[in-house]
């Protein structure tokens, strides 16, 4: 069975553009638009990774989200994925090796994101 992946993203172009990667590697791809919706998706669809964006409904929504799903015991494992811009908007750049303290995510992958190196940190992030 294919693993699911479940992107929280509200750049729907995005969306597509990821899904066409990561289906033509053999995963199961769903969506959602904002935080709220991601958040049930993920618990009522039972994901086996997130990939989820910063900057939606505020600058620092994504932050917020990955808090909460580190917080309920039913999803605390899965891995999160940090898809984000911030980079080229305010020229921060994210270290998983130093920024993992205040931000429970797995790894980040700057926009655009490149196919082959979404490919390659989704099986990572899985144990493939």
């Amino acid at each position: 069975m294919p693993k699911k992946i479940l992107i929280i993203d509200d750049d729907i172009d995005l969306v597509e553009a990821m899904r066409l990667t990561l289906e033509s590697a053999g995963l199961l791809v769903i969506d959602a638009q904002d935080g709220k919706q991601g958040l049930h998706k993920l618990v009522a669809e039972k994901a086996d990774l997130v990939i989820l964006d910063v900057m939606m409904g505020t600058q620092d929504e994504g932050f917020h989200i990955a808090y909460q799903i580190r917080s309920n015991p039913e999803t605390l494992d899965i891995p999160i994925l940090m898809v984000t811009a911030v980079g080229q908007e305010t020229g921060f750049h994210f270290d998983k090796n130093k920024d993992m303290d205040f931000l429970p995510v797995n790894d980040f992958l700057e926009k655009p994101v490149n196919p082959a190196r979404l490919i390659e940190a989704v099986k990572s992030n899985l144990g493939h």
